[in-house]
């Protein structure tokens, strides 16, 4: 019988199949390491294949597609749903299988090479930045115990530094200097590897007409236009900007029923890297309607009634649903005072 519809579950090294034919019945249920999937797949007449969006799967899906099959990534989360009972490979792979022929079954956009090498800078920027917030804060504990301390920010970890080069100071004992140098070395060599990730990202976003339109909204910086444009795939696949502000995870959290709503806090669902550009740049742009609220009326009078940080959440949404209308339908941001005016 003709396989129609696999259920694939990827793994590292043993990969299971649970394939289905027309008539739904299971005609294929079988293990395979890694280096037999794709002669596999290969041997088999086009079909439908699911998949669940984890790692490599985007990998697994373009080589399938090569192949001539249709392959569909699907949350894990919402496969779960179909895990009649237990959990092991098999079962795993008979629930992507039926998942994937859901009619309201959302999926996941493949994406290409190299927007996962654009996305992948971005992934090793942020961890390079959190070795060097430890590395700081390494410094300054280690100098602490010793006496030395300074102001928070970067002229204090200049004073820092510049105690830790000084050999004539008898603050530092011999083997805590030695010590300390090695880590001043690697805070230098996270700053010039920082610098030069942060140029190719810079350089990219300068290339990309879509990055350079979604940077005139403000509090979307080069860094949060590049993040948006490598991740949005394909901006049809949301119906609206809110669709796209609750993939992120930016509205309330719904606990509702008998007709009543009760809305929590935000869901924190979709990426997280996305979100937390969006409200670190929601509180830059809050920061400046402070100094000057004649030009951000609607911010100034949200401030009144809310607190900052609900406020900072509510422009971080607005933010998503601009920057979705900019991609979906082209054009630039306008500030409302000129949108008003055209």
């Amino acid at each position: 019988m003709q396989i129609t519809t696999i259920g694939l579950d990827i793994a590292k090294n043993v990969f299971q199949v649970h394939g289905i034919d027309a008539a739904e019945k299971v005609v294929v249920r079988k293990q395979l390491r890694r280096g037999q999937v794709l002669k596999f797949f290969a041997a088999l007449a086009p079909c439908l294949v699911g998949m669940e969006a984890c790692a490599s799967a985007h990998y697994w899906a373009r080589e399938l597609r090569k192949l001539g099959h249709e392959v569909r990534l699907m949350p894990a989360k919402d496969v779960k749903a179909y895990v009649k009972r237990n959990k092991n490979d098999a079962v795993d792979a008979e629930a992507g299988c039926e998942a994937v022929r859901r009619p309201t079954m959302r999926f996941v956009e493949v994406k290409s090479a190299e927007q996962q090498g654009r996305l992948m800078q971005h992934r090793t920027r942020d961890l390079l930045l959190r070795q060097r917030t430890q590395l700081i804060n390494a410094l300054r504990a280690h100098l602490a115990e010793l006496g030395s301390v300074a102001a928070q920010g970067r002229e204090g970890l200049k004073e820092l530094l510049a105690v830790i080069a000084d050999e004539k100071d008898d603050r530092l004992p011999i083997d805590a200097r030695a010590s300390l140098i090695v880590l001043a070395a690697q805070l230098q060599a996270l700053q010039t590897m920082i610098g030069s990730i942060e140029k190719r990202i810079i350089a990219q976003h300068r290339a990309s007409e879509e990055s350079r339109r979604v940077a005139t909204v403000p509090g979307i910086g080069t860094l949060g236009a590049s993040a948006i444009t490598a991740t949005v795939t394909d901006p049809s696949a949301f119906g609206s900007g809110r669709d796209f502000a609750a993939w992120i995870g930016l509205v309330p959290r719904q606990d509702s029923t008998g007709g009543k709503q009760k809305l929590g806090p935000i869901s924190k669902q979709g990426d997280r890297y996305l979100r937390r550009i969006l409200v670190v740049g929601a509180h830059s742009v809050l920061r400046r309607a402070k100094q000057t609220p004649e030009k951000y009326p609607w911010l100034t009078q949200l401030l009144a009634r809310r607190p900052f940080k609900v406020v900072a959440i509510a422009l971080a949404n607005k933010m998503a649903r601009v920057a979705w209308a900019l991609l979906a339908k082209g054009g630039t941001y306008r500030a409302p005072a000129l949108a008003a005016a055209a």
